[in-house]
């Protein structure tokens, strides 16, 4: 773990709720994440993981509070205006682009950031553009060790694959903070232990700052530089992994149901 913990905050939710008729999915939720840093949500199924991340990017609206990114509120900004700031994300069930190539998927993330448009970049509107764009998904797919299957339909490929894949085309709209929904889910031992290093690895070379949400506790506890608890929507705990292992509520909610 690299990153300055003592950064200046990035992002800020602040009693961020969301309720769904009578269920409070996230109640008042708080905390803040730190420039640069990896920063870990963990939790029992059903605890409000996901809608916390679906609030922060804009696919879900608050039902009270208010978020933050670098100063500037975005508590009820659309998805594409959330993502055009810098917030990107990848989806606990994978949402590629399945009749595409593994190149293409890359190729409409980065339009987002340029002049041209997906389309016009296809017909030439732009050629010039549209080769730096070209440049940038084949480098992306050689960084996640796809550039040899690039023309492969996103369909024919594997779990973990698909994943990699969706890493990819989230870095590809160079986001500044990068919302990864279990990202080791399917993955062996060895492939978290390779996630591990792949995830710092592009935190240092994007200057990224990393959000994930993951149920391998191992994991969390070995790559993340502060983690955030939640249960039954409510955030419990906030602090450096060692601290949070030993919080009596978070034994109690989540991690002695792991041992």
């Amino acid at each position: 773990m690299t990153s300055d913990a003592s950064g200046a905050p990035i992002l800020q939710a602040r009693g961020l709720t969301r309720r769904f008729g009578g269920l409070v999915a996230v109640n008042n939720v708080s905390f803040e994440v730190r420039r640069g840093e990896i920063f870990g949500l963990i939790g029992p199924n059903g605890a409000g993981k996901t809608t916390l991340f679906n609030l922060m990017t804009g696919l879900t609206p608050p039902s009270g509070g208010a978020l933050q990114f670098e100063g500037r509120d975005v508590t009820n900004a659309a998805p594409h205006r959330v993502a055009s700031l810098g917030l990107s994300r990848t989806f606990q069930n994978i949402r590629l682009f399945r009749t595409l190539s593994a190149l293409e998927n890359v190729k409409i993330a980065q339009h987002t950031r340029t002049s041209a448009g997906f389309w016009r970049g296809i017909f030439g509107a732009d050629r010039a553009e549209e080769r730096a764009v070209s440049e940038q998904a084949w480098e992306l797919l050689d960084l996640v060790g796809l550039a040899d299957r690039a023309h492969e339909l996103a369909a024919n490929f594997s779990y973990g694959d698909q994943r990699r894949l969706e890493i990819a085309r989230a870095l590809a709209s160079q986001p500044k903070v990068l919302l990864l929904d279990e990202p080791a889910a399917g993955m062996n031992s060895a492939e978290k232990s390779v996630l591990t290093t792949f995830i710092r690895t592009i935190r240092d070379r994007f200057d990224l700052t990393v959000l994930v949400i993951e149920h391998h506790v191992p994991l969390v506890m070995n790559l993340c530089d502060r983690i955030a608890v939640l249960n039954f929507g409510e955030l419990i705990a906030v602090g450096d992994p060692a601290s949070v292992s030993r919080d009596p509520k978070v034994v109690e909610a989540y991690l002695g149901a792991e041992a």
